[in-house]
């Protein structure tokens, strides 16, 4: 119920922000300039968002080979994602909101709030498999004939069984 209570807050409260950002910010510089910086900071956003995210991509995919924990890459790429979205919807407090979530230092920050409170019951790297005694397993299908298959050589090729 408190989780409901945030979010119908946050509906309510970021749109009214938003409102009163532009009209105080339209007030001051005028429409055209105000349009202008919201547009900017989409068109800017939205190359952090691509540069940052190829970034954590890397660092994921880095922490994928040395199978270590991926944890933060990932929640950074998630974050650096909602970052995007807030750039990308008109507004000064989203933008605000937005670029903070691209400066490193504030999404460890996050981060760190974040793992204090969430707790994961468990992470597995991979399945478990186990070597066979040659080290390759291939899985096939076989069907075993009873007769002499025709146009076919009759030297014995290791596939075959010699009766």
């Amino acid at each position: 119920f408190v989780t409901v209570m945030w979010l119908l807050f946050a509906f309510i409260a970021v749109p009214l922000i938003e409102i009163a950002l532009f009209i105080q910010v339209g007030g001051l510089i005028g429409l055209w300039p105000t349009l202008a910086i919201v547009l900017l900071t989409a068109m800017a956003g939205s190359y952090l968002v691509r540069s940052q995210g190829a970034r954590e991509l890397g660092r994921l995919r880095q922490s994928f080979s040395e199978l270590s924990d991926p944890t933060e890459p990932l929640a950074n790429g998630a974050m650096i994602l909602f970052a995007g979205a807030l750039l990308l919807t008109p507004g000064f407090f989203t933008d605000a909101c937005g670029l903070a979530l691209l400066v490193p230092g504030v999404r460890h920050a996050v981060y760190r709030w974040l793992r204090a409170r969430l707790t994961v019951a468990s992470f597995q790297m991979g399945g478990t498999q186990r070597p066979t005694k040659g080290g390759t397993t291939i899985d096939g299908e076989f069907q075993e004939l009873n007769g002499d298959l025709p146009n076919q050589p009759r030297s014995p090729s290791g596939w075959t069984r010699d009766q």
